[in-house]
Order: structure tokens, then sequence, then C-alpha cells
């Protein structure tokens, strides 16, 4: 393991929930490496989005719940500029060894990444008001 990697795990929580060899290879990567990349950037994503949507000039604070959650889901999967950059906040702290697991699962780990995203998004909606 190179230093930088070294230093890109030092800085994460360690693996949420557990690690089992019965796991696909895409269910681990989400435990041991997605979910501590999204606490740990968490308050960038959620700076990232509120500033999305005022660049956008979405009155959040207008719309009521079920509307929320829609403008969030469909701002995540169809805006691809959108989706790129978020999956970029989690993609850079890869280390090298997760880069190729991810290169090589990508499909997979794509649709992982942007449905965790939407959830942690819609988990915290009051943050957007």
């Amino acid at each position: 393991m190179d230093s930088n990697s070294i230093k890109i795990l030092s800085i994460r929580e360690t693996t949420f929930g557990k690690i089992s060899d019965e796991m696909s290879i895409e269910e681990r990567f989400q435990n041991a490496t997605l979910r501590p990349i999204l606490k740990f950037q968490n308050e960038k994503i959620m700076h990232f989005f509120k500033n999305y949507l005022e660049k956008r000039k979405i009155a959040f604070h207008k719309l009521n719940i079920d509307e929320k959650i829609k403008i969030i889901e469909n701002s995540v999967r169809k805006d691809k500029q959108l989706e790129i950059l978020m999956k970029g906040l989690i993609i850079g702290l890869f280390t090298i060894e997760e880069l190729e697991i991810f290169v090589q699962n990508s499909n997979a780990l794509n649709k992982r990444i942007v449905s965790m995203l939407i959830e942690r998004l819609q988990s915290q909606i009051q943050l957007f008001e």
C-alpha cells in the first residue's frame, strides 16, 4: 500500500456493517469503502447540493415533502454534470486498491453510489430549508 493510500485510510472511519465472505464484492465495497467515505464527505455533499439548488433557483422551501424527495432524486439521476461532480467527491477518496475494484465493477458500484447519495440527501432534507 502506498503512502497516499495510508493517508486516505487514516482520515476515514472504519467499516460500517458486517463484512463476510458470503457478501458480494459490491456489498463488501459498499460497507468497507463507500459508507465511510459518504460519512466523511457528508458536510461537503450537503453544501454542494444546497449550492446546486441555489444556482438552479429551485425554491426548495416552497415544495412539499414528496416534491422535495422527487427533486433530489431527479437532480442526482438526470443531471449528469451534478452526478459526475458528486461521484467525484466520493471516488476522489478511493485508495489505488479501491480504485482497481471500482474500475472492475464500475456499473454496479456507480449505481450504488448514486442510490446512496440520493438516500443521504433525502434523509437530511431539512438542511436545505
